[in-house]
């Protein structure tokens, strides 16, 4: 998949440039987060709702990243399974979204912010009985 943005990470090497989006680092936060038990998902804008009912899948929703020359800041907004320790769950994400995108994108990660949006309550599950009478 190739992403072209006008926001880019510049690092010089032997051979040339390497360019990394700001999209990039939004889709790896974003896979990294959803990898966390206990997260139902993310949360996205209208936009994220439209992508869906057209069946394209947005790896990037309920991500903001501001990337720099070798910084990056990520805020992510979640969905919780309900009965999930969010404290716990706060920390677990963030250390995985710092850990993954430093270790694929060489960036240091300043900040992540985790905005818990909602929580996802699992449906009842209807017990069918057999009617009293047939």
């Amino acid at each position: 998949m190739l992403i072209l943005v006008d926001n880019y990470n510049d690092e010089n090497v032997e051979h040339g440039t390497v360019k990394i989006s700001d999209d990039v680092v939004a889709i790896i936060a974003g896979v990294a987060a959803t990898e966390v038990d206990g997260v139902a998902g993310m949360s996205g804008g209208i936009t994220g709702g439209i992508t869906e009912m057209l069946g394209m899948k947005n790896l990037s929703k309920g991500v903001k990243v501001e990337v720099g020359d070798k910084e990056a800041a990520i805020d992510l907004y979640i969905i919780v399974e309900y009965g999930s320790k969010i404290s716990e769950l706060g920390q677990k994400i963030q250390e995985n979204v710092k850990n993954t995108v430093e270790t694929m994108t060489g960036l240091n990660i300043v900040e992540v912010n985790v905005n818990i949006q909602g929580v996802n309550i699992p449906k009842e599950r209807k017990i069918e009985t057999e009617p009293r009478v047939k």
